[in-house]
């Protein structure tokens, strides 16, 4: 595409079909409370830097015997734990390689080389983060400048995501190998899949870029994505597979059974898998709801901007912070509920009432991750009775209304509405539950591990020429424990589009990444619907790694006899392969669903 694409490009236009992913960043020219905050990172980067080295030494002196003089192991063989540990990953010599140069992997077994590869990885992030800050002050146009400010942000979450997950990995005392001493194992599975997914964010976000800062930042991202990658698949293949009978690789162990969820339990409006007092909020009325900071745009509220809100709202919160946002529209640039701004839940007073807008679109010479109305990274982001809007309009493309990477997010009764690339759901475990999404061409897309449930999907009239494609999943590496997961919903035209539905095609999706992975189950399917169901992305790219499966559709659109025969999808007609797509097993981790209050099925139904 002529402007530079930077996301899903239009299937079926005058673009290439070759992807490119997006990502986020702030302001064209980086203000000195900005450059204030880069030397605060590279000062953070350095002490994890330092902090993780410490902590390897300490680690090894404790689990293993001292391996000699510290260039002793530069130029040794492999040992058996290595190369056995090794094997299993997908980037094999640079694995032996990095464990080799890492203090005391020689003497270390099988189950000391999990910790070190996180150790190992969590420094080169560090230390790309640090150089990373160092090229700040350069000049850069507007799009150079937001894919740097991505990959600042970016290397930031990995960086916590992989300490939360070296954290974990570490037995604690009377722990047997299996244990972990903080998170779940799903828990670890989703922060390193997050991980891999900020950086391959980062690094396409210069893909159709090109000079001087990029190629200093291809330096020193060099090797990240396949470290994590490696990190990933060594913890991953230990136990038991959780997606046996799938035919696709994909190793998440589960610690131990979820032996809560049950019948009882998912039957109700809000069952016990939701959880108590986040359940009762979002059960109550507004009107009886203690905000803890209102937001009004004429002055009778605590502030008069939503910025103001977020801003006014406390860091790293256990407890939830309640942000009522009266009806109005709301039009703020860079809205966004950042890394540090955990637990907090948005409450409008109803879709089209209380609207959140924005007009960003790469035609901005953005990234398609910066074109955002609302952005939301803070682990427990919940936002209910509002709407999302990017009324760029289809002619300028990717235009985001709402991007969610943050762990444990809900959105419940919620619009959110645009063209091409209407909601992106980058990362780690989301849950959507009685939403309306509206768009074009892959107007769901993404890494996370998200289902939707009681949803409706709107596809809209798009520009002459192309086809409308609901989803867009970018799984890039089989250990990823992500997808879409599309259950219980409706797949239903607009107005316009219904009037013109012979000229334009819309398909379920198309695979954005090698191991792109969608189900749709128990949903209802407009005529609209393509009979093929599903798009090539380009050619025969994925369609053999890839992971589709419909199970138990209605509608005239969800009829499967003229479907795709591509190797990588099928016709789920199995209950067990089926569940393993619901809210009880593809995004359970950690009991968080239950806090949140928001009603849901654990199962495939009641």
């Amino acid at each position: 595409m002529g402007y530079g694409k930077l996301g899903p490009s239009d299937p079926g236009g005058s673009s290439s079909s070759q992807l490119t992913q997006p990502e986020v960043g702030t302001s064209y020219t980086r203000p000195v409370r900005n450059r204030k905050k880069i030397i605060f990172l590279s000062v953070l980067a350095i002490a994890l830097i330092a902090a993780s080295a410490i902590s390897a030494v300490l680690f090894i002196g404790v689990r293993t015997k001292a391996s000699g003089s510290p260039g002793s192991v530069l130029h040794r063989k492999p040992t058996q734990a290595i190369s056995r540990a090794c094997s299993k990953t997908r980037y094999e010599s640079l694995c032996v390689n990095s464990l080799l140069d890492f203090p005391g992997s020689l003497n270390a077994s099988e189950q000391d080389l999990v910790h070190i590869s996180f150790n190992m990885t969590l420094q080169h992030i560090s230390k790309a983060l640090y150089l990373s800050s160092g090229i700040s002050y350069l000049q850069m146009d507007p799009h150079v400048r937001s894919a740097y400010d991505d990959c600042v942000e970016l290397l930031e979450d990995s960086i916590e995501a992989l300490s939360r997950s070296l954290t974990s990995v570490v037995p604690s005392d009377g722990a047997t190998n299996r244990q972990l001493s903080g998170g779940s194992v799903q828990d670890v599975m989703t922060w390193l899949s997050a991980a891999l997914t900020n950086q391959d964010t980062c690094t396409e976000g210069f893909s159709d870029l090109s000079g001087n800062v990029k190629d200093q930042m291809g330096e020193r991202l060099k090797d990240l994505s396949e470290l994590v990658s490696n990190c990933l698949a060594i913890f991953a293949a230990s136990d038991s597979d959780d997606f046996s009978g799938v035919p696709i690789q994909n190793r998440r162990r589960l610690l131990e059974e979820d032996s809560d969820i049950s019948p009882e339990n998912a039957a109700g409006d809000f069952p016990r898998w939701l959880g108590r007092k986040d359940r009762k909020l979002l059960a109550l009325p507004v009107s009886e709801i203690q905000a803890d900071i209102v937001v009004s745009k004429d002055g009778n509220g605590t502030v008069k901007t939503i910025a103001e809100a977020i801003k006014k709202a406390p860091q790293s919160s256990n407890r939830r912070t309640i942000i009522y946002v009266r009806a109005g529209r709301y039009e703020e640039d860079n809205l966004k509920v950042g890394r540090k701004k955990t637990n907090l839940m948005f409450i409008g007073d109803g879709k089209g009432k209380t609207i959140i807008s924005g007009g960003k679109s790469v035609k901005d010479k953005l990234t398609t991750f910066h074109t955002a109305s609302f952005a939301a990274t803070g682990a427990g982001f919940i936002a209910r009775d509002m709407t999302f809007e990017n009324w760029a309009g289809p002619a300028k493309h990717q235009a985001v209304a709402l991007r969610v990477g943050a762990d444990h997010a809900v959105v419940y009764r919620c619009n959110v509405i645009g063209y091409q690339d209407t909601l992106y759901v980058h990362s780690n475990r989301q849950f959507f539950r009685e939403c309306d999404v509206y768009g074009t061409v892959d107007f769901i897309f993404g890494n996370a591990a998200v289902v939707f449930q009681n949803c409706s999907m709107f596809a809209r009239k798009p520009m002459a020429m192309q086809k409308n494609t609901i989803t867009a999943q970018n799984r890039k590496d089989p250990n990823q424990n992500t997808g879409i997961s599309i259950h219980a919903c409706r797949i239903l035209a607009t107005s316009d589009l219904e009037a013109s539905k012979g000229s334009f095609s819309t398909y379920l999706g198309r695979p954005w990444k090698l191991y792109s992975r969608t189900v749709y189950m128990l949903s209802y399917m407009g005529d609209h619907i393509h009979p093929r169901g599903w798009l090539e992305w380009n050619a025969a790219f994925a369609l053999d790694t890839l992971y589709y499966g419909e199970y138990m559709n209605s509608g005239p659109g969800g009829a499967v006899g003229q479907r795709v025969k591509w190797p990588g999808y099928r016709v789920i007609t199995s209950t067990v392969e089926a569940s393993k797509f619901t809210v009880a097993q593809f995004i359970y981790g950690s009991s968080w669903l239950p806090s949140t209050g928001v009603a849901f099925l654990a199962g495939l139904s009641d």
